[in-house]
C-alpha cells in the first residue's frame, strides 16, 4: 500500500492576513507526518506527529493557538483512533499543555479507557510525566484581545460561531486533524483543539467524540472533522462519512454529501478530511475556507480557498 496522510487546519472564514500562515502550518504538518509513513512508521504515529505540528503553530486554534474560555481558562481536547484495531484514546477540558493530542495517544497506549475528561485527565497527564504551562505561553494576544471581546458582548455559543463566520478577525474555530494510511494498509485519525473563545466552561465540542471529532476502521476509512462542534455530534459526521463509503460513495463524494447532510438538518457547517480502505485521499468543506494539505505518492497538494489546488512534487 503507497502510504498517504491528508491534514485540515480548521474549516472557517480565514481571514486573508493568515492565509499564508495557515498553508505554511497544513504544509509542514503534512510533510512531517509523511515523512513518518516513509520511514515505516505507523498511521498513528504519523497523525499524531502532523497534528503535534500544528499544535505548536499559534496559527491555529489547538496547543500553543488555544482560545480563552468564558472564565478566563484554557480547556483542550483531542482525539487518536486507531483503525486496524479500532483503539482510541482522547482527552477533554486538559488545561495547559502544548500538545494534548500527544495525551490522548498515551490514554490509548497506556489505560483501558477511551476519554479522560478535566481533573482526571490532568492528573494522569502528570502521571506521565508532561509538563504544565502558564496558559500565557499558549494563548496569543489576539486571542486574548477575541476574549475579551466577546465577554464583553456577551453572546451565546451558536451566536458566536456564527458572527466568527461572518466577522470576526481572530474566531478560534481554526480545530486541527489529520488522517493516514499506511504501508501496511492501517488507517489511523486524530483531532485536537483550544475550543471556542468564550465558551461556557467545561464545554466539549465534537473532537474527543469517537464519530463526531473523528473516526477510523481499516474495513472502511478514516475522518478527521472541524467545524461547528454542536452540530457535528448531532449527526456523528465522520461516522456518517463512513456510513457513506460503505454504501458505496467516494471518499470525496462520501465527505461532501456528510456535509451536506449536516446542513440541510441542523444548518451547521464545517468541513472533513478523508482516506477510505483503497487509500483514496479526500477533503470537502461548507464554510468559506478551510486549510488542508496532503501527501500521496509523493506529491503534495494543499489549498484554503473552494476549488483552488497548489501542488509541488517532494
Amino acid at each position: 500500500m503507497e502510504p498517504a496522510i491528508i491534514v485540515h487546519g480548521g474549516a472557517w472564514a480565514i481571514p486573508p492576513e493568515f492565509t499564508e500562515r495557515s498553508l505554511a502550518g497544513v504544509r509542514a504538518a503534512s510533510l512531517k507526518g509523511y515523512s513518518v509513513l516513509k520511514a515505516g512508521g505507523s498511521a498513528v504515529d504519523a497523525v499524531v506527529a502532523a497534528v503535534t505540528v500544528m499544535e505548536d503553530d499559534t496559527v491555529f486554534d489547538a496547543g500553543h493557538g488555544a482560545v480563552l474560555n468564558l472564565k478566563g481558562d484554557v480547556e483542550l481536547d483531542a482525539i487518536v483512533i486507531d483503525g486496524s484495531t479500532l483503539s482510541s484514546g482522547a482527552v477533554a477540558g486538559v488545561q495547559d499543555m502544548a500538545n494534548p493530542v500527544q495525551l490522548a495517544h498515551l490514554v490509548m497506549e497506556k489505560t483501558d479507557h477511551c476519554l479522560l475528561v478535566g481533573l482526571g485527565a490532568n492528573a494522569f497527564a502528570e502521571e506521565q510525566n508532561i509538563p504544565r504551562l502558564n496558559k500565557y505561553e499558549l494563548v496569543t494576544d489576539e486571542a486574548r484581545a477575541e476574549w475579551e471581546k466577546y465577554v464583553k458582548f456577551s453572546t451565546t455559543v451558536n451566536a458566536l460561531f456564527s458572527a466568527r463566520q461572518e466577522t470576526m478577525k481572530y474566531p478560534g474555530c481554526d480545530t486541527v486533524g489529520a488522517v493516514a494510511i499506511d504501508s501496511k494498509g492501517n488507517l489511523a485519525s486524530a483531532t485536537s483543539t483550544g475550543g471556542i473563545t468564550a465558551k461556557r466552561p467545561g464545554r466539549v465540542g465534537d473532537t474527543p467524540i469517537i464519530g463526531a471529532g473523528a473516526y477510523a476502521d481499516n474495513e472502511i476509512g478514516a475522518s478527521s472533522s472541524t467545524g461547528h462542534g454542536e452540530s457535528i455530534m448531532k449527526v456523528s459526521l465522520t461516522r456518517r462519512v463512513g456510513e457513506l463509503i460503505e454504501k458505496g460513495l467516494t471518499a470525496e463524494q462520501a465527505s461532501q454529501a456528510a456535509l451536506d447532510y449536516m446542513k440541510t438538518r441542523v444548518g451547521g457547517a464545517g468541513g472533513v478530511v478523508t482516506i477510505d480502505k483503497a487509500g483514496s485521499v479526500a477533503h470537502a468543506f461548507t464554510t468559506s475556507r478551510m486549510a488542508w494539505s496532503q501527501v500521496t505518492q509523493e506529491k503534495l497538494s494543499y489549498g484554503i480557498d473552494p476549488g483552488v489546488v497548489f501542488s509541488d512534487s517532494l
